[in-house]
């Protein structure tokens, strides 16, 4: 086997700036990148995706890339795909992949979950077909060309009616495209695809997942496609309605839209994680790991997003910001309890002026100053944590009697 070349160019209007998401758009067996024109032109015109690089990859013998005589896996072709993605700047990016291209960019996913951010795959699956279906393809296209297949394309790859209603448009062309397709290259990419089954890896993969399918796709069902979405942890499948196997150019602009949610999702779901590990470094700096520790294991399914509330807002976002240090946030928080009355929490966060660098001469200070504008019970209350605190400190730092020290 081997690894063979591809092509690919970035779409129209693609943003210069290589920290912009990459998208790689891939396309089925028998067509080429053109497929996706609609969809690039409506993620264009969204805001919320009107940043994205998005990068466009032929497949062997299939528009701008090269043919190839010899065989090659669809590992093979991701290899293949990477290549140019590294070619392109490289990075981490989002893939989306119809059919063919959907087992390609599944592949990226499974084999390198390191680069790809988001997955997309369009009427695909973890294994399509038959290795004797795909066989008995491939021996037709080098025995009669991909001209023969024109006829059972357009009844496979498009919904009942719309070839009709858009004549000499997209679909139209898209036929036409596969008349030029190498038919080597085209027999190859079915051997290839005889030879893929990744099922058994979808219970492990941990890249975000969209399955989309068409109402009318006898090839890649709708059914398939849920048990597709089912196998991968947190997928979501939606059928397009009115479509067949070609939904991503049937129904471009609700293709667009749903790329657009599930790209916007993952980057808020990446933030919120940098902002909860953030989070998490500051509450523990400040609170000590042992006291984190008891307060995660002791979440359950009803307190657990109010944990990752308190993590990333209150310990990633305002104990973290630079307006304050954290011993004067500690003075801040001191005064702030005391005022309130929250005596449960004054002994922690005692112990954690104490971490951040407080004296107990400056904590009686802060308690002192506090008893002027919250009352004397307060701060008397207060106070007394305090001491018990002060005290309990000294017992932890006395050596035992067991001691070498």
């Amino acid at each position: 086997m081997t690894v063979p070349r591809l092509l690919g160019s970035f779409a129209p209007g693609t943003a210069p700036a290589a920290s912009n998401p990459l998208l790689v758009l891939l396309p089925s067996l028998g067509t080429t990148t053109a497929i996706w024109d609609g969809v690039v032109g409506a993620l264009r015109a969204d805001p919320r995706t009107a940043a994205l690089r998005i990068l466009r990859v032929d497949l062997p013998g299939h528009g701008a890339s090269p043919s190839a005589a010899t065989p090659f896996t669809i590992a093979d072709l991701a290899a293949a795909v990477l290549a140019v993605v590294d070619e392109a700047g490289g990075g981490a990016f989002h893939v989306a992949g119809v059919s063919l291209g959907g087992t390609v960019a599944l592949e990226l996913a499974v084999t390198r979950p390191d680069r790809v951010q988001g997955l997309v795959m369009s009427c695909s699956g973890a294994r399509i077909g038959t290795p004797d279906s795909w066989a008995s393809r491939a021996a037709t296209v080098r025995s009669s060309g991909t001209v023969s297949l024109v006829t059972g394309s357009a009844s496979r790859w498009f919904a009942p009616g719309f070839l009709d209603r858009e004549s000499g448009g997209p679909g139209a062309r898209t036929l036409a495209a596969l008349v030029d397709v190498d038919d080597e290259s085209y027999a190859r990419c079915a051997e290839a695809l005889g030879g893929f089954d990744r099922t058994h890896d979808l219970a492990a993969l941990g890249v975000p997942a969209l399955a989309l399918s068409g109402e009318h796709d006898a090839v890649t069902t709708p059914a398939s496609m849920q048990d597709l979405a089912d196998d991968i942890p947190g997928a979501r499948h939606v059928v397009l309605d009115g479509a067949s196997h070609l939904a991503v150019l049937e129904e471009p602009q609700a293709v667009a839209e749903l790329i657009a949610e599930h790209l916007v999702t993952i980057e808020r779901s990446a933030e919120a994680s940098v902002a909860l590990d953030r989070g998490m470094r500051v509450r523990r700096a400040v609170l000590g790991d042992a006291h984190v520790d008891r307060a995660v294991a002791a979440t359950t399914p009803e307190t657990a997003a109010f944990q990752d509330f308190l993590t990333r807002y209150a310990w990633g976002e305002v104990w973290d910001r630079p307006g304050l240090a954290r011993r004067e946030r500690s003075i801040a928080t001191l005064a702030s309890l005391t005022t309130g009355g929250h005596e449960h929490e004054i002994a922690m966060h005692v112990r954690a002026g104490l971490r951040n660098g407080l004296t107990r001469e400056e904590i009686s200070e802060v308690l002192l100053h506090t008893a002027l504008y919250a009352g004397l019970p307060a701060a008397n209350a207060a106070f007394a944590i305090a001491r018990t605190v002060f005290a309990e400190t000294d017992a932890a730092s006395e050596p035992s009697p067991d001691s070498n020290d």
